[in-house]
């Protein structure tokens, strides 16, 4: 930036000028004094342009990056959500396998119960029989002896 290096140049005059003995002031060269300001003034509104468009490239910039962090956030909790539902959807999953095992192991001691239950009846029922027909057999020994 150009009105830096001027505003440098009018600080050396500045320093370079002699001093007035017995004060703090200086003796600067009018002509070289009123050069260095009229070139500030040519330059100042340039550099003031510059200096606007950046701030508002700055503030575009900001915009631009909070828009698209906004629109990350969002996805994110889209995402979320989503992850949240298919959780919700697997937790269901797995009590519903866990029930239907449940019921399967359930079921499967009543059958087994039942099974036990059915032969231990037929095999009664064939062991009185069986008993009839022993005691048939006996008694038919008996009468032919």
């Amino acid at each position: 930036m150009e009105i830096f290096s001027l505003i440098e140049n009018l600080e050396e005059l500045i320093e370079s000028s002699s001093k007035v003995p017995f004060s703090s002031k200086v003796m600067v060269d009018k002509e070289e004094l009123s050069s260095l300001l009229e070139e500030i003034k040519l330059k100042l509104p340039d550099e003031l342009k510059q200096a606007k468009r950046i701030k508002d490239e700055r503030v575009t910039i900001l915009n631009d990056a909070q828009d698209e962090a906004n629109k990350i956030l969002k996805e994110a909790e889209l995402k979320i959500v989503e992850l949240v539902d298919e959780n919700a959807i697997t937790r269901q999953a797995i009590e519903q396998k866990e029930e239907i095992i449940e019921n399967a192991n359930r079921i499967s001691k009543e059958i087994s119960v039942s099974t036990k239950e059915y032969a231990d009846n037929l095999l009664e029922r064939i062991e009185d029989l069986l008993s009839q027909t022993l005691q048939v057999v006996r008694e038919n020994r008996k009468e032919l002896k």
